[in-house]
């Protein structure tokens, strides 16, 4: 059985016994290894357990671990054996931590790198903003510079483009249309065919068309009393197949903003940036022939 012990290397024969292992079970005397046998014998023996398979292996195994452990030699070569283990564990688990270590430090140092690649990646960036501000400050300065040159040379202009000594247009002949329906559905001659009942007709601008479907345009009337004639007349217009939303440039006393409309016909915003436009053309053409008049 010392035989067939000593060739399991794989048994720790102190553990078959239930003893403590290591260098404490290197320190057991006989007394006690023998003692320990009785003990586990009595309480493993085959008699005692008829209903476990594994009992007769079982009694084997403990009775030749305490053969093995009753001989001296064995047993020092036994012990050496397991302090050989214990010793090869310890120094894998060293390596291990040397190793983790070793990991740790590597990819704290890559950290490092990559925290430096990205201050220099922000630092980059920060002078390409500068750069950039610079262009800019650069652009504007030639801008200012070529406008101040531009205003040294010609008389001031108001805020629609015309020249501010030009005739003024009064706000209050002037009219905002719209309509929905087809927007090639109004041109120029009809609608001054429909305002010239209300007075004189100056001039009549088609707004740019953007939509099939809405049109807009600028009628100028030849005074205010005109315009006003046509917002409090709606009736007229209104009664069209395509019915026409009327409303001042420019708000005055007694004349509304807009003109009444039937429930089919919805209001639409005209005060955008593109009849501000439209309203400035109308203005310096206006302007141009106010001065054509006079010169003549």
């Amino acid at each position: 059985m010392a035989a067939m012990g000593q060739e399991d290397d794989d048994v720790d024969h102190y553990e078959v016994l239930c003893l403590p292992s290591g260098e404490e079970g290197a320190g057991l005397s006989l007394e006690q290894i023998e003692k320990a046998y009785r003990t586990q014998s009595r309480l493993r023996h085959p008699d005692k357990r008829p209903d476990d398979p594994n009992a007769t292996a079982d009694f084997q195994r403990l009775a030749s671990s305490y053969n093995f452990l009753r001989d001296e030699s064995l047993r020092r070569q036994f012990d050496a054996r397991l302090r050989g283990r214990r010793e090869a564990a310890a120094r894998a688990a060293a390596s291990g931590v040397k190793r983790r270590k070793a990991v740790s430090d590597l990819e704290e140092r890559e950290r490092a790198a990559a925290t430096g690649q990205a201050v220099d990646a922000a630092e980059a960036a920060r002078r390409e903003d500068k750069r950039k501000a610079a262009d800019v400050k650069r652009e504007l300065e030639e801008f200012f510079a070529a406008k101040q040159s531009a205003s040294s040379s010609t008389p001031p202009t108001s805020a629609h483009g015309a020249p501010e000594d030009a005739p003024k247009t009064d706000k209050g002949k002037i009219l905002k249309v719209s309509w929905e329906g087809g927007a090639d559905y109004y041109n120029a001659a009809k609608l001054e065919e429909i305002f010239k009942q209300f007075g004189g007709v100056e001039d009549v601008v088609i707004k740019t068309r953007k939509s099939r479907s809405r049109g807009s345009a600028i009628v100028v009337m030849a005074s205010k009393e005109a315009a006003l004639s046509v917002l409090q007349n709606h009736s007229v217009y209104n009664v069209f197949s395509v019915p026409l939303i009327v409303a001042p440039v420019q708000e005055s006393g007694g004349v509304p903003t807009r003109s009444t409309h039937t429930p089919e016909t919805r209001p639409s915003n005209l005060g955008g940036t593109g009849f501000n436009d439209l309203e400035a053309s109308v203005f310096r053409k206006l302007q141009e022939a106010q001065k054509r008049k006079q010169s003549g």
